[in-house]
């Protein structure tokens, strides 16, 4: 019988209400066949919201808006004081109650992007920074302020440097330069107070006046950073806090754009002066995506504390918990829709804390409540796509069997080191964990420190990205139209278009040296199809009959046609080789009864296609089994 029951636990989060109130309901009989097993109600399966909820529901909607106006969601807001007075705010404070308590000198907090790092840095300048402003009255009404008067000592009690790095986006280094030397000018520029006081020696003096005018050398512009600390510290007889934000921008872009050793250099030097052992810190707090560990960046640095998705400490201060989820659902009378939220916007975790994608959460409350994926091109994912590029093609594979909601393992590996990237699979899937487009979703082993874990795509808004940023990176950026070409000549059987298909993205995009292996042709071919995954399960170079096949697509509906391909290719050929080439690859699936596996599961209408390449050159052959 209790096949037709599900528990009160499932139901509660099925219609977005306590459980509390689902065993209230039973107890009052608003459902008729309940019964309690043990200390638990079991209900039908098939029951319905009662009317009392819908009724209460839809009277304190009209109460709200008759007696309330709600904040509006902060989408894009990153100034916490904003946010805090003005906005609806997820109360991340306690954050600063853990930073003071914990008393280390230099945080590394690596997260994906969007995820809420610059609104929370700015929450921690806010409380922190000494200014004319009473900024106290942000944190009055917020739960710093009820952790006690030890806290609460510390408020407005800093000078503080904020530098962030977000705009390093530059190709070359002198325009790199020119851009870091800004956002250094930018901080020395937000404490023109020094220049006004009488702390400062005439050599100090000058140094400022030679930050901000850009007439201040390489090497000072590198120690600037430093200085400034030491300026601060003398001018306010008081130490001071120094927030670093996007830290790896340039890293990365350096090592994309040709200028990786001048930026690490520059940096190295930069953070350095600011960071390692400078007498006049309070603390530092840094943010990024990637934990750059060994590339001598942070050489000697050994009072840094890196905190990365892997690590339960912190985790609830990035992001947003259920618990915080519910609470928005609540405030915004919503609550009926926190199943769909959980589905497209949750998955993520941060230790062993589940979190839901900020970003996208509020631009959900935002529009409406209609679920789209908000966080799509956000993310920042130029070194991801070089990384994919120079995968073969079995790691493809697996990255299309995560869109079709398998797992896949992996030793993942925090400490990305640029100079030795390449296209294993390993640090590939450390990259799409560590940018947001998988999770973790159990931690298998260890190997030589590093976890052996198995990774997913978290949500449904992950999966709808990521055929569109990180499987079409494959072989190139594939058009819609020529996608939607190739999907209906597949489906189809339409040998015609899918050659013309082919043929123009070949003549479009690939070099004759791309054409040289057939690897090259696979790995194109299984890209495209990336476009049916949901409806196909695409798999690669397994055996089957008497061989291994090229590409099989067995569909999820047994009563759809499944499709076999199978690639040849020579140099050098006319269009009757050409042809005979194709033909060849039909002769082959038939000869060594590709289809078998197929058919074993139940699929009886199968299509084979033989498909021959020669240079930028395609023939396809097609037939019913």
């Amino acid at each position: 019988m209790d096949a037709e029951y599900i528990g009160v636990k499932e139901l509660a989060e099925k219609w977005g209400i306590t459980t509390r109130r689902i065993n209230q309901l039973c107890a009052e009989n608003y459902f008729p066949g309940a019964y309690k097993k043990g200390k638990l109600w079991m209900v039908p399966s098939d029951a319905e919201k009662p009317a009392v909820l819908r009724e209460k529901k839809a009277k304190a909607g009209r109460s709200r808006a008759k007696t309330t106006k709600l904040l509006p969601c902060p989408v894009g807001i990153t100034s916490y004081k904003e946010v805090s007075r003005e906005c609806y705010y997820v109360d991340k404070t306690l954050l600063i109650k853990d930073i003071i308590d914990d008393h280390n000198k230099v945080y590394l907090f690596t997260r994906p992007r969007r995820f809420g790092k610059t609104l929370t840095l700015d929450m921690v300048r806010t409380f922190f920074e000494r200014t004319e402003e009473d900024t106290s009255v942000y944190f009055s009404d917020k739960e710093i302020w009820s952790a006690g008067k030890e806290y609460r000592s510390y408020q407005g009690k800093y000078p503080v440097i904020f530098i962030s790095f977000k705009d390093a986006h530059q190709k070359s280094w002198e325009d790199m330069y020119q851009n870091l030397y800004f956002s250094i000018k930018e901080a020395f520029l937000a404490h023109i107070e020094l220049l006004g006081g009488d702390r400062l020696n005439e050599f100090d003096k000058k140094f400022y006046q030679r930050i901000v005018e850009s007439s201040a050398g390489t090497t000072e512009v590198q120690f600037a950073l430093g200085k400034l600390c030491s300026m601060l510290a003398r001018h306010y007889g008081q130490k001071v806090i120094v927030i670093l934000d996007e830290y790896d921008t340039p890293i990365q872009q350096g090592y994309l754009n040709g200028c990786y050793g001048e930026v690490i250099d520059f940096m190295r030097n930069l953070f350095s002066a600011g960071l390692k052992d400078n007498e006049d810190l309070e603390f530092g707090i840094m943010t990024g995506i990637l934990r750059i560990a060994k590339e001598s960046l942070f050489s000697g640095l050994n009072n840094l504390v890196v905190n990365t998705i892997m690590d339960d400490k912190y985790a609830q201060y990035f992001g947003f918990t259920q618990k915080e989820v519910s609470e928005m659902a609540a405030y915004y009378g919503r609550e009926e829709k926190l199943s769909e939220i959980r589905s497209w916007y949750d998955g993520y975790l941060f230790g062993s804390e589940e979190i839901y994608n900020p970003w996208s959460v509020i631009n959900y409350f935002n529009n409406n409540c209609k679920p789209k994926a908000f966080w799509s091109r956000t993310s920042g994912n130029e070194m991801i796509g070089q990384l994919i590029r120079d995968a073969n093609s079995e790691t493809y594979e697996s990255l299309s069997a995560l869109m079709q909601g398998r797992e896949v393992q992996a030793i993942i590996d925090t400490d990305i080191i640029y100079p030795e990237l390449n296209g294993e699979p390993d640090t590939i899937y450390s990259f799409l964990l560590v940018a947001g487009y998988l999770r973790v979703t159990e931690t298998v082993s260890t190997f030589n420190d590093n976890p052996i874990c198995s990774l997913a795509i978290p949500n449904q808004e992950i999966k709808s990205v990521f055929q569109k940023e990180i499987l079409n990176l494959y072989s190139a950026v594939f058009t819609g139209s020529l996608l939607r070409d190739f999907e209906v000549s597949i489906r189809t059987g339409n040998s015609t278009l899918l050659t013309e298909t082919l043929q123009k993205y070949l003549l479009q995009s690939a070099s004759i040296y791309d054409t040289a292996y057939e690897s090259f042709y696979h790995g194109t071919v299984f890209g495209m199809l990336a476009v049916m995954s949901d409806s196909y399960y695409i798999t690669s170079n397994r055996e089957s009959g008497e061989g291994r096949f090229d590409v099989q697509l067995e569909p999820r509906d047994k009563s759809r046609t499944g499709f076999i391909l199978e690639f040849k290719t020579k140099k050098d050929l006319d269009d009757a080789g050409l042809k005979a080439l194709a033909a060849e690859g039909l002769k082959q699936i038939r000869d060594r009864r590709y289809y078998t596996d197929m058919e074993y599961h139940g699929v009886s209408d199968i299509v084979f296609f033989g498909i021959g390449f020669s240079g930028k050159k395609v023939a396809v052959a097609v037939e019913k089994k």
